[in-house]
């Protein structure tokens, strides 16, 4: 599966690997991904999502229900 945040959509950057020769290679920054299940109380139901850890933070912030809603609203969902 990609990795991907459901919520916010970050996703893997490139960039280099610099040597102290200063030779550079090509690598990938991941995103900080995690696992986590959420309760609904609205649909009394539980949602799994793959979310960064910023997400993460804003949800803890604004509660699952408000996020969702903001993020199908923005069109990220």
């Amino acid at each position: 599966m990609a990795r991907i945040c459901e919520l916010t959509g970050k996703k893997s950057l490139k960039g280099n690997r610099v040597s102290h020769s200063n030779h550079k290679t090509k690598r990938r920054f991941q995103p900080n991904l995690h696992t986590k299940r959420f309760f609904i109380p609205e649909t009394n139901e539980w949602i799994t999502l793959k979310v960064s850890t910023s997400a993460l933070k804003t949800i803890n912030k604004n509660g699952i229900a408000n996020c969702l809603r903001k993020f199908v609203k923005e069109g990220r969902i």
